[in-house]
């Protein structure tokens, strides 16, 4: 056998086992998105957060998020500004650091998300400020309450730790209606 075919097997043979390995932690990501996940976004700080940022996002069109999004890439870039220093420094970003902090290493970020997919608060700086065009927010946003994306299992270069996010919509308690999503980066090795 050449080197061309067992290199064409060994990969083929890695890209069958993959999918597999990739939902390795799926059972103990969801029990933890029902469980002290769901209890964390479910705080009235994080709902009234939400709450005002939908009253104030309602109005933006594409083009505006956009921008906004462009904004915060741009800041990211330059290391801060005026739009992440702001999301950074309000309530809802310093209960999500107290949240990450109290877990023990076991979330590696977290963040919240708007009704059109934008960031409300964080734990930590997201590359970007609109998450509205990814899985895991139109895999939990738009797909009701009860909704769950488990991401597969990759290295988070930031913190050198394997990682799976795990995102939940959130639910105002008040009207039953979801007004946003979160997503936690989760260090699988805690599980």
């Amino acid at each position: 056998m050449n080197n061309f075919v067992r290199t064409a097997l060994a990969a083929a043979l890695a890209l069958a086992v993959l999918p597999a390995a990739a939902n390795e932690f799926r059972a103990p990501l969801e029990q933890l998105a029902r469980g002290e996940i769901r209890n964390i976004v479910n705080d009235a700080t994080v709902v009234a957060a939400i709450n005002a940022q939908n009253q104030k996002t309602a109005g933006l069109g594409q083009t505006d998020i956009d921008d906004l999004d462009k904004k915060w890439r741009a800041e990211v870039d330059g290391g801060g500004g005026e739009l992440i220093s702001e999301v950074l420094a309000n309530n809802l970003s310093g209960y999500l650091k107290t949240r990450k902090e109290a877990a023990g290493g076991q979330f590696t970020e977290i963040f919240v998300m708007d009704g059109k997919g934008l960031n409300v608060g964080q734990s930590d700086v997201t590359s970007d400020y609109w998450q509205g065009d990814e899985a895991k927010w139109k895999e939990t946003f738009l797909a009701g309450a009860d909704s769950i994306h488990i991401s597969d299992v990759e290295l988070d270069e930031s913190t050198q730790t394997y990682q799976s996010q795990v995102s939940v919509p959130i639910v105002d308690p008040a009207s039953g209606a979801v007004i946003g999503a979160a997503t936690f980066g989760v260090d699988v090795s805690s599980l």
